[in-house]
């Protein structure tokens, strides 16, 4: 008989984290998952670090009381802003994100990078030490990007208005020689076949969420090793994993878009925390 596993806890800003998700799902089918849509405080970008930082706080201590045995921080934003408390504030595996800064300065060819983020992401102290490492390799262009995280939250990834603002975003880059362009939000991924239809074949988009669930892997199997450190579990591929989808928004909006976001239509429960 197997032992009860002990779920993964997955959270973000809203719907963009779904996008690390399915990565997670791929990469761990075995494993069962927990996902918090923070929808009702969403967008993160233009939330104060401290905000950002006492949601994440309430979010990871909902988790943690449901016997999650690791934490992914799906979110940018939120990465910059809370992964240092977490992990001071909680013993289980974190895993957080960052823009592919490092893997886009060794594809580049024009030898600059464009990097689209929130402006929260943008302007923290973990982003630009990041450039400081890598950014002697490429020339790095930022552009912050207001609006395109409601627009994927309204479920609009190709109408007039998400088409306006991302060529109004993504042409500078180009313009300024960008040939890999950094998608440094969960929520842009779902954008990528507007993003390729107005870039065609000018440059090259890279994500994190591949990468991510890479190192949620390796670090489970390490601490499966060592159950006394981080007390996890691992659960293996022969085995079915679970997903419950929790949202601190209304759930119904949730369920409305899972069925594109995330391939199938699943119940959302209510989350109130914090």
């Amino acid at each position: 008989m197997l032992a009860p596993s002990r779920p993964i806890g997955v959270f973000d800003s809203g719907v963009g984290g779904l996008s690390v998700l399915r990565h997670i799902r791929a990469a761990l089918p075995g494993e069962d998952l927990l996902y918090v849509a923070d929808s009702a405080h969403a967008p993160y970008g233009v939330k104060s670090a401290a905000f950002i930082e006492s949601r994440a706080l309430a979010i990871a201590e909902f988790l943690v009381a449901q016997n999650a045995k690791a934490l992914v921080v799906a979110c940018n934003t939120a990465t910059a802003a809370a992964i240092a408390t977490l992990r001071q504030r909680f013993d289980l595996l974190i895993v957080g994100m960052e823009p592919a800064v490092k893997p886009a300065a060794e594809a580049t060819r024009s030898g600059v990078i464009g990097v689209l983020a929130t402006s929260g992401t943008l302007e923290s102290a973990r982003f630009a030490e990041l450039v400081q490492r890598f950014g002697s390799q490429a020339r790095v262009v930022v552009q912050p990007c207001p609006g395109l995280v409601e627009q994927v939250e309204a479920g609009d990834l190709s109408g007039p208005v998400t088409r306006a603002l991302l060529s109004g975003y993504v042409t500078p880059l180009l313009v300024q020689g960008a040939d890999t362009l950094v998608l440094g939000c969960t929520h842009y991924p779902f954008l990528q076949p507007l993003l390729r239809e107005l870039a065609g074949d000018r440059a090259v988009f890279i994500e994190t969420g591949a990468a991510v669930a890479r190192q949620l892997a390796r670090r489970l199997v390490e601490a499966s090793a060592s159950p006394c450190f981080y007390g996890a579990d691992f659960r293996s591929a022969q085995q079915v994993g679970t997903v419950v989808f929790f949202s601190s928004g209304d759930p119904c909006h949730l369920e409305a878009l899972l069925p594109r976001l995330w391939g199938s239509a699943v119940p959302v429960e209510h989350l109130t925390c914090g």
